[in-house]
């Protein structure tokens, strides 16, 4: 094939062009997260700025609450608590315990009171920590959240959760009535020092731009490489 002069090698051309097609969309795809990411930021911090409210009984679109500051009051099931892994705010791995409250008017509010490591999942390994009475709890209204992809299977007969399914959580326990969002406690520390709240992460890492550049620098050096291969080609046939 032959254009504008030059001999248009066909191999290596049906290589280049998908080739740099894909490059393209990899690029264009990190700068529609980097858009994403940013967006995700800004409404963070919007709402965390926000002063603490009580967290009303009747939430009627839950998405209005991600990450708003909240205070809940209420009584503690410890004997329903629940055990969802993760990891801590140093990445060391262990245990989110999620304890249902229990408010005045009998609704539920299922509450992230903090982290604890393997050895003090069992919940008479910490004594001091199992509050009794009436409670006040300050933190932030979170969203439940699904099954991601190489996440593990919820193990509810072994109370071990690996993502935050509120319905099954609660069906668990065969709490009808509660709040679709959970609340994750700040840092008030818990008697006898677990669990260890202000685990919330509102902060993330935002590397879109950099893979974005990475992705356009490689289209760019394709195609020079390319053209670089078909002029060099056609002087060899002159």
């Amino acid at each position: 094939m032959r254009i504008a002069n030059y001999q248009i090698p066909l191999w290596p051309t049906l290589f280049a062009i998908p080739a740099f097609i894909v490059l393209l969309s990899l690029g264009s795809w990190q700068v529609q997260r980097l858009q994403w990411k940013n967006a995700l930021t800004e409404t963070i911090t919007a709402q965390t700025a926000l002063p603490p409210v009580p967290l009303p009984a009747d939430i009627s679109d839950p998405a209005v609450w991600k990450y708003r500051p909240v205070t809940v009051e209420g009584q503690f099931h410890h004997d329903k608590e629940l055990h969802l892994f993760g990891h801590n705010k140093y990445s060391a791995p262990g245990y989110l315990i999620i304890t249902p409250l229990e408010r005045a008017d009998g609704s539920f509010v299922f509450v992230s009171r903090g982290w604890v490591p393997p050895e003090k999942r069992p919940a008479d390994t910490r004594p001091e920590g199992q509050i009794s009475g009436t409670v006040q709890i300050s933190g932030l209204a979170r969203l439940p959240w699904s099954q991601q992809l190489f996440v593990a299977d919820n193990e509810p007969e072994a109370n071990i959760w690996f993502f935050g399914d509120i319905d099954a959580m609660a069906a668990t326990h065969n709490i009808a009535n509660y709040a679709p969002v959970y609340v994750e406690a700040d840092a008030t520390g818990n008697p006898g020092g677990f669990p260890v709240g202000g685990q919330s992460r509102i902060t993330f890492r935002n590397d879109h731009l950099s893979y974005a550049l990475t992705w356009y620098s490689l289209a760019v050096i394709l195609a020079l490489v390319y053209a670089a291969f078909v002029v060099s080609g056609n002087r060899k046939n002159d």
